[in-house]
C-alpha cells in the first residue's frame, strides 16, 4: 500500500449527480479527493437506472407518436415496427457513453475511486468493502454523504414475482406487455407508463390521492390529464391497491376505491412507483453523531452538514426535492462550505420537470401553495392556442403561468404544460431566483415565433396588453 493511501482529505460516499460533482469541484479546487460508489463508474441511480435511461426511452417514444399524428399534416407513414433489443441496445449505450465519459474524468483530475461500499467507524473513518471481497480502513478530514434513495414497496403487500416491477426493472424493457397496472401517478410512474403505452401496451394508472400529479398546480394538471387520457387505457384515482396475488397469467389485482368499493382486475405486470426512501441504513450512522428524522432522512443545515461537524449530507439522503439537479447544488455548495465559504443552500426555486407528453414543469412558488399559506397572488396565464409556434407544430395543448406578487410585481413562481417545458422552464427558475419583476419579463425580447415567447406575453397577460389574449376592462 503506498503512502498516505489510508487517508484522504475529502471523501464522498456516493458517486451519483450530487457526489460526483462534490468530488469534481473538491478535486478542481485542490484538494485530495476519494470517491466511493458501488459502480465501476460514476454516474449513480441518474445515469445508470434513472434520469439519463428514462430520457432517453422518452425520446424514442416521442419519435414514434410524431410519425403516428403527421397525418394529420398531410405526411403519412406506415406503422413503426418495434425492435425492443435495438431500442434497449440504444439506450444501454447512452448510459455507457455518459457513465464512461465520468470515468475518464475521475482519472483526469486524480480522483482516488474505490468501487465498494463504505461505513462509517466513526467520525472520522470508514471501512470500505470493496466489490473483489477485500476490506480497506479510510480516515478522512472531511466526508460528503451523498447514497442517494431506493424505491419504496407497497404496504402489506409482499408478492415475490418477475411480473411485479419497480423503475429499474421496467427501464431495462424485458419485454412489451398487453397490459401493464402501473401503481403511483407521480412523475416516474406516468414517464414509465409514456414508454410502455406509446410501445404498444395497453397502460392504466392508478393513484391514491384525488388526482394524478398529487400536489401539482391543478391548471397544469388539468391541462396534461386531458392528453394522458387518451394516452392511457385507464386513470384511476381516489383508488388504492389493497392486495395483489400472482396468476398462471399475470397478476390478479385486488382495488379498494374511496366508497369502499372492491373490484380485482389481471395484468400481465404491475409497475410500483409510489415513491422513494432514503439510504440511510447500514452506513454505520449509530457510530456518529449524525442524526435521521422518523422517515430515515439525514438531518442537515444550511451548509448541508450533519451534527457529525466533519460529515456533510446531500441529495435524496437528505430529503426535501429528490431531484438530480437539487443534489448537484447541493454538492457543491457543502464543497464551498467545506473550503470555508459562506454556502447555504437556500434557493428560491428548484425546478421540476415531468418529461411526459405534454412535458409539465414549474419552479418556485406555485398557486396551490399561496392558498395553503393565505398569501395573496395574482395569476397571469398565457394559453398556448394564441402561439404561433405552437399552432405550427399542431401543438396547442400548452399554458403558460406565472404567479406574481401583486403589489411588488416580483415573480414568485412559474408553471409550464407543453412540448419542450423543461427547456422553458429555465429562464422561469432564473427570474424567481434573481427576483425579477413581471415587466422585467415583458420589456425582454424574446425571438419569433418561439415557444418562449409565452412566458414573455404571459407576463404582458398581468399588464392587460397582451397581444394575443384580449381581456375587456372591468
Amino acid at each position: 500500500m503506498r503512502e498516505n493511501e489510508n487517508k484522504t482529505q475529502l471523501a464522498v460516499i456516493g458517486a451519483g449527480p450530487g457526489g460526483y460533482p462534490a468530488a469534481f469541484l473538491a478535486a478542481d479546487k485542490g484538494m485530495q479527493v476519494t470517491l466511493i460508489d458501488k459502480e465501476i463508474n460514476p454516474g449513480g441511480v441518474c445515469l445508470y437506472r434513472g434520469c439519463i435511461p428514462t430520457k432517453t426511452l422518452l425520446h424514442v417514444a416521442e419519435v414514434i407518436r410524431e410519425a403516428r399524428e403527421a397525418g394529420s399534416w398531410g405526411v403519412t407513414f406506415s406503422d413503426p415496427q418495434i425492435d425492443i433489443d435495438k431500442i434497449r441496445a440504444w439506450k444501454n449505450r447512452v448510459v455507457q457513453k455518459m457513465t464512461g465519459g465520468l470515468g475518464v474524468l475521475v482519472k483526469q483530475r486524480k480522483i482516488r475511486y474505490i468501487q465498494g461500499e463504505a461505513r462509517f467507524i466513526d467520525g472520522h473513518t470508514l471501512d470500505i468493502q470493496t466489490v473483489d471481497g477485500a476490506s480497506q480502513k479510510l480516515t478522512f478530514e472531511q466526508a460528503i454523504l451523498a447514497t442517494g434513495s431506493h424505491p419504496a414497496s407497497l404496504p402489506n403487500i409482499s408478492v415475490d414475482s418477475p411480473r411485479i416491477m419497480h423503475s429499474a426493472e421496467a427501464m431495462e424493457l424485458p419485454d412489451i406487455p398487453k397490459t401493464l397496472l402501473v401503481v403511483g401517478g407521480g412523475y416516474i410512474g406516468l414517464e414509465m407508463g409514456t414508454i410502455y403505452a406509446t410501445l404498444g401496451t395497453q397502460v392504466s394508472v392508478v393513484e391514491m390521492m384525488p388526482d394524478i400529479l398529487p400536489g401539482g398546480d391543478p391548471d397544469l394538471v388539468r391541462t396534461y390529464s386531458m392528453t394522458a387520457r387518451k394516452l392511457f387505457a385507464s386513470i384511476m384515482t381516489h383508488t388504492t391497491v389493497s392486495n395483489m396475488e400472482e396468476q398462471a397469467d399475470g397478476i390478479k389485482v385486488t382495488f379498494k376505491d374511496k366508497d369502499g368499493n372492491m373490484q380485482d382486475q389481471n395484468y400481465e405486470k404491475v409497475l410500483i412507483t409510489i415513491g422513494r426512501k432514503p439510504n440511510s441504513q447500514g452506513l454505520g450512522l449509530e457510530n456518529t453523531r449524525i442524526e435521521v428524522d422518523d422517515w430515515g432522512f439525514v438531518k442537515v443545515n444550511p451548509q448541508r452538514q450533519t451534527a457529525e461537524p466533519s460529515v456533510y449530507a446531500i441529495g435524496d439522503v437528505v430529503g426535501g426535492a429528490m431531484l438530480a439537479h437539487k443534489a448537484t447544488h447541493e454538492g457543491r455548495g457543502a464543497v464551498e462550505s467545506i473550503l470555508g465559504s459562506a454556502a447555504a443552500f437556500e434557493p428560491k426555486a428548484i425546478p421540476a420537470v415531468l418529461f411526459t407528453d405534454p412535458e409539465v414543469a414549474w419552479c418556485g412558488l406555485t398557486e396551490l401553495e399561496a392558498k395553503e399559506s393565505d398569501r395573496e397572488v395574482a395569476i397571469a396565464k398565457f394559453p398556448w392556442g394564441a402561439s404561433g409556434r405552437a399552432s405550427s407544430l399542431g401543438r396547442m395543448d400548452g399554458l403558460t403561468k406565472w404567479i406574481i406578487d401583486p403589489e411588488s410585481e416580483a415573480v414568485l413562481g412559474l408553471g409550464l404544460v407543453g412540448p419542450g417545458a423543461g427547456e422553458l422552464i429555465s429562464e422561469g427558475a432564473l427570474a424567481v431566483e434573481m427576483g425579477l419583476k413581471a415587466s422585467d419579463l415583458a420589456r425582454t425580447i424574446h425571438p419569433h415565433p418561439t415557444l418562449s415567447e409565452t412566458l414573455m406575453e404571459a407576463a404582458e397577460v398581468f399588464y392587460g396588453h397582451c397581444a394575443h389574449v384580449y381581456r375587456p376592462k372591468k
